[in-house]
């Protein structure tokens, strides 16, 4: 792990960034060659790797974003809390924006339940959206970390970027089977399902190496960046993560993954960071 940090370290932030998330990308891919293997999927297993999903993007928002930017901001008292507010509350209404413009279904829904505007475009397609909203925040989130790095912000370290990626390649995992194994259900191909399920997470590389060179142009607003991203990551938990794990019977099981999620994630960036 210490020489991968220090690889890390040697090279251009936004590069950094883009490997990184090509990483949580792969970590995607993995997930959705499960088509490959499964016919179908145990509910009580899918809940419980929803949940874990869930319990990342919480731990992280507060660990490896809330927390390095309340840290920088200046000022002491309410003061050093704005930009957290700010930042967040932002972060949350674009992705509530998002929500209500991109047409999308999520996993455990039925057609009749998609969200956004109307389209007639077909169920496979409104699923890789769905799940396509949860990786913008999250490639996010690395890029701006890694821009805070090369900023020389207090509280931005290389190992707390290594850190949620891996937390985040983690958690995609479960989030590629998620859209590849329903996919195949429907009676696509095998690749097919599985080229689905893996092109969710292509925003992430293209979302992180904005956030980082934003960052690094304009220093002053990583606290605000910081906080936008745990802002849209924590929108994106309440209002579809959880409400997919909790319509079957196997919320005990899945408010559990989440446990073991949040668990996962605080571990890796207390550890490293």
């Amino acid at each position: 792990m210490e020489q991968i940090i220090s690889y890390f370290e040697s090279i251009n932030p936004i590069l950094a960034a883009l490997y990184a998330t090509l990483f949580t990308w792969g970590l995607t891919a993995l997930g959705a060659s499960l088509v490959f293997f499964f016919k179908g999927y145990n509910r009580a297993v899918f809940d419980g790797m929803l949940g874990f999903t869930g319990g990342v993007m919480v731990a992280a928002s507060f660990w490896s974003l809330l927390a390095p930017g309340i840290e920088m901001s200046p000022g002491e008292g309410f003061v050093k809390v704005i930009p957290a507010v700010v930042g967040f509350g932002l972060g949350a209404l674009f992705l509530f924006g998002l929500d209500k413009v991109l047409p999308h279904l999520h996993v455990n829904f039925k057609e009749s339940e998609k969200e956004g505007v109307k389209t007639p475009w077909h169920k496979t397609t409104l699923l890789v959206l769905a799940i396509t909203l949860h990786n913008i925040p999250e490639g996010l989130a690395v890029g701006v970390l890694f821009g805070g790095v090369a900023a020389g912000f207090d509280g931005a370290t290389i190992g707390g970027a290594v850190a949620l990626a891996i937390g985040i390649g983690l958690q995609n995992f479960p989030e590629g089977f998620a859209v590849s194994m329903p996919i195949r259900r429907q009676g696509a191909s095998r690749w097919k399902s599985f080229m689905y399920g893996q092109s969710s997470a292509i925003v992430e590389p293209i979302a992180a190496v904005i956030g980082a060179w934003a960052v690094m142009t304009f220093q002053p607003i990583l606290p605000y960046a910081l906080s936008f991203a745990a802002g849209a990551m924590i929108f994106v938990v309440v209002e579809e993560v959880i409400p997919e794990t909790q319509r079957d019977k196997y919320t005990d099981i899945a408010t559990l993954g989440f446990i073991g999620g949040f668990i996962v994630m605080m571990t890796l960036d207390v550890g490293l960071g």
